[in-house]
């Protein structure tokens, strides 16, 4: 299926951004907006665009070129009459759609999951408008929707109880909807939909039907989009996309001192041509220099380290999901952290060792990680089976992540330990905090999901 990309106009509420270029090529968190709307398109499936320009239009084809650099394919087509109504840059591409396809406007960024449910809609009318069941704002197109069917559309009707997302499915019938509507004088997309409405050919996809719980992302995020047409609009995009793109964190020092922290050097970060793998070597790199500095015993430099790398350890994925980069590459990211915090025990410990030639401190480390291979082994497989992530299956779990064993809380007892001259017992806080970590989530993940197996008894 392709993609109908409407970018003509210039949008000049948003002031000087578009004095020397248009509106699509703007930049959110170092991607265009137009860039976006492609990412986000190609990973439900879509891989062909037909791109309607006008406004300074050469600059978009110098910048998309033929679209090869994103792995998709994109045509253009240039509208003069760009400064009319958007139904007129629509009906410009009706000699190249002759299947259905979808319709999006540049500047309106989304959420992933609206377009790949739209995407997979069973097509019972001409049309199908993504719709948002919220209090319309000044400039919102309004839209009045019975038993999913539209009934009226614009954005001066009086009844109304949803607004349109500009996100749709169409089938090539909607051109000559649109025909209708020129000949009358009103050139707005919305003009031909209302005339698909009065055929009763146009329906509605509610977007807040849409599943809110992300369980990679342990936490629920209501689908969401916004409209860009002020500059106050580009800097709530910006929040919701990088508030969108953290995870929950589940331990207290990763929710209430990265996070803030993460936020913020990735909205720096996204503006450079930074790639997240190459974040991922950059922190792999850190962590080991933390392992050798245990190693040979600069204990408070190593300690001090880790925290480093807890902060800088949430960047790359963040970065990923922001800049829309993600890879199933980058799953594996997961396994080389828990290599690299394993390194940072068995240094220690064999420091430790060494230095008063006892081997508790060695099978410290053995238990240790012990405990820990088992916990997080237990927590993957019951998000695997469950569809959820442990720390969201009940309130004692939502309460108990914040204190779980977890690698960013582990550096507290040993940089304190390391403070007070007794690193040893580091380890032993560690091991009982990972025992009990082991002990709770094995019982609680057997719980529920022993529940779970009864229902369907």
């Amino acid at each position: 299926m392709k993609a109908l990309i409407i970018a003509a106009g210039r949008g000049s509420r948003l002031n000087d951004l578009t004095e020397d270029k248009p509106k699509s090529l703007i930049q959110l968190l170092g991607l265009s907006l137009i860039q976006r709307i492609i990412l986000t398109s190609k990973q439900v499936g879509i891989d062909e665009f037909v791109i309607v320009i006008g406004y300074l239009g050469d600059k978009i084809k110098a910048n998309l070129g033929d679209g090869s650099r994103f792995d998709v394919k994109i045509d253009y087509i240039e509208n003069k009459e760009w400064e009319k109504g958007n139904g007129v840059s629509v009906l410009k591409a009706k000699e190249l759609l002759k299947e259905n396809f979808i319709l999006l406007m540049a500047d309106h960024i989304f959420d992933l999951r609206i377009l790949k449910e739209l995407f997979n809609s069973n097509m019972r009318s001409s049309i199908i408008l993504s719709i948002d069941r919220k209090e319309p704002l000044p400039g919102d197109t309004k839209v009045l929707e019975k038993n999913g069917k539209i009934v009226d559309i614009g954005k001066n009707i009086e009844e109304s109880n949803s607004i349109d997302t500009g996100i749709l499915l169409c089938s090539p019938k909607i051109f000559s909807y649109i025909e209708e509507a020129i000949k009358e004088g009103k050139a707005e997309l919305a003009d031909g939909i209302a005339k698909a409405a009065k055929n009763r050919d146009a329906e509605t996809f509610d977007i807040t039907q849409i599943e809110s719980y992300a369980s990679k992302m342990r936490k629920d995020i209501k689908p969401w989009w916004i409209d860009i047409d002020k500059e106050k609009d580009l800097r709530k995009a910006q929040e919701m996309i990088i508030e969108n793109a953290s995870k929950n964190p589940s331990d207290a020092l990763a929710y209430y001192v990265h996070k803030p922290i993460e936020n913020k050097l990735v909205a720096f970060i996204s503006n450079f041509n930074i790639t997240p793998n190459q974040l991922t070597v950059l922190v792999n790199i850190l962590a080991y220099i933390v392992t050798a500095l245990f190693f040979f015993g600069y204990l408070l430099w190593a300690s001090i380290l880790t925290f480093v790398v807890g902060i800088a350890d949430g960047l790359d994925g963040k970065l990923a999901r922001v800049k829309l980069m993600t890879s199933k590459l980058g799953s594996l990211e997961h396994s080389f952290d828990l290599l690299y915090e394993f390194s940072w025990f068995i240094a220690l410990s064999y420091f430790l060792y060494s230095s008063t030639q006892s081997s508790t401190p060695l099978i410290l480390c053995i238990f240790i990680i012990l405990f820990i291979a088992f916990y997080r082994h237990v927590y993957d497989q019951f998000r695997r089976a469950m569809g959820k992530s442990l720390d969201d299956a009940g309130n004692f779990e939502r309460i108990f992540r914040r204190v779980a064993g977890r690698r960013n809380l582990y550096n507290i007892p040993i940089l304190v330990c390391i403070l007070l001259r007794v690193p040893l017992y580091s380890l032993i806080f560690i091991l009982f905090h990972s025992g009990i970590t082991a002990i709770v989530y094995s019982t609680r993940a057997m719980k529920h999901m022993n529940v779970t197996d009864h229902k369907k008894i």
